[in-house]
């Protein structure tokens, strides 16, 4: 064996182990079929130490971000450039995948028996801005399912320990060393990641193998190899915009095990801790990462847009509507960008963002689980391509605040506490 190969094998060991153990997962749901099942308690043991970390994480991370900033200023231009990213390129997801349904009508040939009406009940746009941003309790907070509420009021609580000033530091000092308790817990439950994700891909292989070769063919086979081809030229355009070529190496040297996370788990929130991380190797500054990163994970889903806009086209053809006109695709996008910034970051969480298509567009009720449906046959790519883009995300805020030279810049920095993933690190083998 080379010294080359061997620090490769060395350098992405958790990677390669995340691989096989998918791998042999996948294999195991091929071969038993249903009764991988049984394997899903692993799967969810794995999931659920993970669910119950994201919400102090979240807190932890974007509230000891926003009391450690020296400046105000600072946090108001991050937010800034933040959302100008988001909106950018989830306006070119919708637009390229507009363009593909186009080219390749999904609902071309499609045969779909309507079910009956199901129970749903209406809700106002202004209920639900309200409902999106905030909670009528505290202990409702508690909760991933209010992810976006807990991250206004990180936000403030990280605000309001600022603006105290010097009465403030205590507090700020207790979120920094939370915040490193959280990232050291991370560190903890990723050793049972190989076995818990692996038991977790065998179900989801097992359970929806049939499904997807036999359901909504057109729909699958268009929206795969745009996703698969997003994530490696749009990714890769991103990163080489954010810092030219060290950025791109950097950029596809980290992100392998936050990827396999988020396809394995379809989860944009449970990527965020190894997420994170590789923010952190690809040398983006903390603050910049520990904001964006956590928001990204609910209001930043490329993905989304392209499985919206897939969903949009699908019921147009299937209900007889021509996608057509410039008022139309102007529609489509715009709907496709607030159906994912309404998404959660959680398994299932696309239900939302399919209401807002059926009701914006004034389809019957009956369409809403044809699209839950291909909504839960894509999910896996469209998580992938999510969560990465929320991490690429964060390269192209460090090189619109900080310059090209922003990677230089952390590097030749004073070097903060380590804050690194006991498998993911050989670093950290090295020092123990």
């Amino acid at each position: 064996m080379t010294t080359t190969l061997r620090t490769l094998l060395t350098s992405h060991r958790f990677t390669l182990l995340l691989l096989a153990s998918i791998a042999a997962g996948a294999g195991l749901g091929l071969a038993l079929g249903e009764r991988a099942a049984a394997l899903k308690p692993l799967g969810d043991l794995f999931l659920n130490l993970l669910f119950t970390l994201v919400v102090p994480l979240i807190f932890f991370s974007i509230s000891s971000a926003v009391a450690g900033m020296s400046s105000l200023r600072r946090l108001g231009r991050i937010v800034t450039a933040m959302l100008g990213v988001f909106v950018a390129t989830g306006l070119v997801a919708s637009a390229l995948m507009l363009v593909a349904v186009e080219l390749y009508p999904p609902a071309k040939g499609l045969e779909v028996t309507l079910p009956g009406r199901p129970e749903v009940a209406p809700v106002s746009l202004g209920d639900q801005l309200v409902g999106a941003i905030s909670v009528p309790d505290f202990g409702d907070l508690l909760s991933r399912r209010n992810v976006l509420p807990l991250i206004v009021m990180a936000f403030l609580v990280g605000l309001g320990t600022t603006a105290a000033g010097e009465r403030g530091q205590p507090v700020a000092r207790l979120l920094a060393s939370a915040n490193e308790v959280m990232l050291k817990l991370v560190d903890f439950v990723m050793y049972y990641a190989p076995i818990g994700l692996g038991a977790y891909f065998a179900h989801l292989v097992g359970s929806f193998g049939p499904t997807l070769l036999q359901s909504y063919v057109r729909a699958i086979g268009l929206f795969y190899p745009l996703a698969v081809a997003y994530f490696f030229l749009a990714f890769t355009l991103y990163a080489w915009l954010a810092g030219r070529g060290r950025a791109v190496r950097a950029f596809w040297k980290n992100i392998p095990a936050p990827a396999l996370t988020a396809l394995a788990t379809s989860s944009s929130m449970a990527t965020i801790p190894s997420n994170l991380e590789a923010a952190r190797r690809s040398r983006v500054p903390d603050d910049i990462a520990e904001v964006v990163i956590p928001i990204g994970a609910t209001i930043h889903m490329e993905g989304s847009c392209l499985s919206a806009v897939l969903k949009t086209a699908l019921l147009f053809g299937v209900f007889g509507r021509e996608l057509g006109g410039a008022d139309t695709y102007l529609a489509v996008v715009g709907v496709a960008i607030l159906s994912g910034t309404v998404m959660s970051g959680i398994p299932g969480g696309g239900f939302i963002g399919e209401l807002v298509i059926v009701s914006l567009f004034g389809f019957p009720m009956e369409a809403l689980p044809i699209i839950s449906t291909v909504g839960a046959l894509v999910d896996p790519p469209a998580t992938l391509v999510n969560a990465v883009g929320d991490n690429v995300s964060s390269m192209m805020v460090a090189r619109l605040l900080d310059g090209p030279g922003w990677s230089e810049q952390q590097a030749n920095a004073s070097p903060p506490a380590e804050r690194r993933h006991v498998l993911l690190s050989e670093e950290h083998h090295d020092v123990t």
